[in-house]
């Protein structure tokens, strides 16, 4: 369904437009008002980016068997096309998109779990807004815990909400866990939860704090007091761990 706004724009479109149908009218002053991909959306009932992101998320995460892989990451790949925008990138909060595409980071498939590491990385570049929900729900210790070629467990919501800050638990067979861990984080899924890691603290300095911390908390030497932005000091941080997976 088109949002309010597209609609008032349409109309306001359509009764300027309507007003120039009289010949006897003088020549308009000001330059008449164009439509937008939203209330050309309007007109055309095609879908809003938003109703696309939330069917992508849908579809990925759906345990329909006759949805197939391939067709689960062709929607992962428009998804990450669409978070490309700014505007988009914030809507994964306002949808409640954020807790399910950070669920998908300790997927079975591994492709799937590289799709969402790019997405989380795209969604987060230079945007603030983004960069916080990102630390508010754990993603950043996530991350680092790919980063250091560490499998996560599966985890499901729990709390009410779904952006709330503390709404997962375990929920796969200790068993199954252990299988997990001892397989290890895959080299391709590896170096892209560096880019997002990468993404996500560049210019944003409480998740930068929070990556630096949880890699000294895992044994790693991390310089103190790095300047979120200071990219070269960022540089190499991250280069060392993009090394590290390269080397896997």
């Amino acid at each position: 369904m088109a949002s309010e706004k597209g609609l008032n724009e349409l109309l306001k479109w359509s009764i300027e437009n309507s007003a120039e149908t009289d010949p006897s009218a003088p020549e308009p002053t000001a330059p008449r008002s164009t439509l937008s991909a939203e209330a050309l959306a309007a007109i055309m009932g095609a879908p809003s980016d938003a109703e696309l992101m939330r069917a992508s998320v849908e579809h990925i995460t759906s345990s329909d068997p006759e949805i197939t892989l391939e067709s689960k990451l062709i929607a992962f790949d428009n998804l990450e096309q669409l978070v490309e925008s700014l505007d988009n990138a914030n809507l994964l909060s306002k949808l409640g998109l954020w807790t399910p595409l950070l669920e998908l980071l300790a997927h079975e498939e591994d492709q799937l779990r590289l799709m969402a590491a790019w997405c989380v990385g795209t969604a987060v570049q230079n945007n603030a807004p983004s960069q916080e929900r990102l630390v508010a729900l754990g993603g950043v210790e996530r991350l680092v815990t790919m980063a250091l070629g560490d499998r996560l467990p599966v985890e499901k919501r729990t709390g009410a909400g779904e952006e709330e800050e503390t709404t997962t638990t375990t929920t796969t067979k200790p068993e199954e866990s252990a299988a997990a861990a001892d397989q290890g984080e895959t080299k391709d899924v590896r170096r892209k939860a560096v880019y997002a890691l990468s993404s996500a603290v560049r210019n944003y300095q409480p998740a930068l704090d929070v990556a630096a911390k949880e890699l000294r908390k895992r044994g790693e030497e991390v310089q103190e007091g790095i300047d979120a932005a200071d990219m070269d000091a960022v540089d190499g941080l991250i280069n060392g761990l993009k090394q590290r997976a390269l080397n896997a």
